[in-house]
């Protein structure tokens, strides 16, 4: 398992907590997203919002590419899994 395909099953996880939850999948995002940026202040140095903005602005500009990435970082890119939760 990648570590990419490791967050996922994370994000499953957490939405299982939150399934009561109207927005059980934006709230268990939010969470990880609240712990990546934690993490990109704490040890991307000065610059750590510069990789953030990268990512959100292909996100937003061209999810295609966007989705090829996350794809990239699985075991068999080819697989679609659930990548379609994060281009709605």
């Amino acid at each position: 398992m990648t570590p990419l395909e490791r967050v996922e099953s994370l994000h499953r996880e957490l939405v299982q907590h939150y399934h009561e939850a109207r927005d059980a999948e934006l709230r268990a995002a939010t969470k990880l997203l609240l712990v990546a940026i934690a993490e990109l202040m704490r040890h991307g140095g000065p610059g750590w919002h510069n990789l953030l903005n990268e990512y959100t602005q292909i996100a937003r500009q061209d999810p295609e590419r966007f989705r090829r990435m996350v794809q990239a970082n699985r075991t068999n890119p080819g697989d679609p899994g659930d990548d379609h939760q994060l281009l709605c």
